[in-house]
């Protein structure tokens, strides 16, 4: 015991209070990320049982769902404390998922179910995993999340490895319906470990500890649009996110049809998707517990964000001129390790130095509404391109300048996160929502300084 406890000295460099946090954080997340593996490979399975050429319907199936559950997800956070509304998103899930654990084991029209399934589980696990951030970015301070924010991120990728691994051992002696009901336990665990943060905190940063904050967020439902628009800093998040969206729907609909006539079968298939999971959970969870904290120290948040679009600069090369099984499979292990271990956590960062009604409003719009209105968005455009005779490495091949921008704007962002948080260092009572003020004047004195500077013809 007492050597377990020097090995997490060393690898959660933090006081006791902020120890005691993350160890809570690590378990929520890692109950939670069990939960969504588990239905992970199940969902990519009825995704391709509800037929491949339907997937663009269901990605835009899952952007008007999320379209409408934006409003009533603003108008909870806008009325309650986040130890109520918190459990209460979760514990919604987890009766959509007895309804859905019923309707599979009777067989209710199974190509119908599988399709609404593939939806709602994309619908989960983004609002989830918002939720989850939302509250980390509420609780610990930008220098706290460098440090922290890797091994608490480390929980989600154990919780990654476990759901995978229960899949592969039982998806099919015990039949993929069942499997459902593992997960509600999961969700059910993680309800619980939010309880325990929550009496955890009370702490001020000032003593070590972390934010305990028991007010309602208020403001109205539709704020987080309005404060998209006003910040650039926002702005460039939600931008960020769209690129991560696209890149990883025109990869994931790559790997599909790849999957689909290379893979015969619906549990090979389904041992694909988990072995997938596995491997990248496996990669990532040693990159967390032993880099991630100093790799974001070292080198900032914005080359640690632009880690992903490397990824996909290099990614997206290699697909275009070899477009088989084994190049898309490596792909899509290497972009999601770079993305859960190293630029998600950076990301993750960036929304420590803004006002809490942007933490769980605008960042919820942004990592939820946005994502998948992208994801629609580039299944249409890639369907569009197929339907034209574009053949899949053209299209990997025209991603390329698009992957190059996302580079340059995920550089910018770690500037501008860098000026915010040095703002706060220096004046702990400043509020974020005056940062952001500060951030806009910056900018836009740093666009007037390069019209003044072009040549006039």
């Amino acid at each position: 015991m007492t050597a377990l406890a020097g090995w997490l000295r060393r690898a959660v460099p933090a006081t006791p209070a902020e120890r005691a946090a993350a160890l809570w954080s690590f378990s929520y997340f890692f109950m939670l990320l069990a939960s969504y593996y588990v239905l992970r490979p199940l969902r990519d399975r009825m995704g391709i049982a509800g037929g491949v050429k339907a997937l663009p319907w269901l990605f835009t199936a899952t952007f008007v769902t999320l379209l409408v559950a934006q409003p009533l997800y603003g108008a909870l956070v806008a009325k309650l404390p986040r130890r109520r509304f918190i459990p209460i998103v979760y514990q919604f899930f987890a009766v959509n998922l007895a309804v859905f654990w019923a309707l599979l084991a009777l067989g209710v029209e199974p190509v119908l179910v599988a399709r609404v399934f593939f939806v709602w589980v994309s619908v989960f696990n983004l609002f989830a995993v918002a939720v989850f951030w939302s509250f980390m970015a509420d609780l610990f301070s930008s220098e706290q999340g460098k440090r922290l924010f890797g091994f608490i991120g480390a929980g989600g990728t154990a919780g990654g490895l476990l759901g995978p691994a229960i899949t592969i051992a039982l998806a099919v002696p015990l039949g993929p319906a069942n499997l459902v009901l593992v997960a509600i336990v999961f969700l059910e665990l993680a309800v619980f470990c939010v309880a325990r943060l929550e009496r955890s905190t009370g702490s001020t940063e000032s003593t070590g500890g972390v934010k305990r904050d028991d007010r309602p967020v208020g403001g109205s439902a539709l704020a987080a649009l309005r404060e998209v628009v006003r910040s650039p800093y926002l702005l460039g998040m939600a931008a960020w996110v769209a690129l991560l969206s696209l890149g990883a729907t025109v990869l994931y609909l790559v790997q599909a049809q790849i999957v689909a006539s290379a893979v015969q079968g619906a549990g090979e298939q389904t041992r694909v998707f988990a072995s997938v999971d596995l491997a990248v959970g496996l990669l990532t969870l040693a990159t967390q517990v032993f880099a991630t904290g100093r790799l974001l120290k070292r080198f900032g948040t914005g080359v640690a964000a632009a880690s992903l679009p490397a990824v996909y600069l290099v990614g997206f090369a290699t697909l275009a001129f070899a477009p088989g099984v084994v190049v898309v499979l490596v792909f899509q292990v290497v972009q999601r390790w770079a993305n859960f271990a190293i630029a998600n956590p950076a990301r993750q960062v960036f929304f420590t130095v803004v006002d809490r009604e942007s933490k769980y409003k605008t960042k919820n719009l942004i990592d939820v509404v946005v994502y998948r209105g992208s994801d629609a968005a580039s299944g249409w455009l890639f369907d569009s391109l197929q339907a034209v005779g574009v053949k899949l490495g053209a299209i990997a091949l025209g991603a390329l300048p698009v992957a190059a921008g996302w580079l340059l704007l995920s550089t910018a962002l770690g500037r501008m996160h860098e000026r915010r948080a040095a703002r706060l260092a220096e004046n702990p009572l400043a509020s974020p929502a005056s940062a952001r003020a500060q951030e806009q004047e910056t900018t836009s004195c740093e666009s007037n300084a390069a019209v003044s500077s072009t040549p006039r013809s």
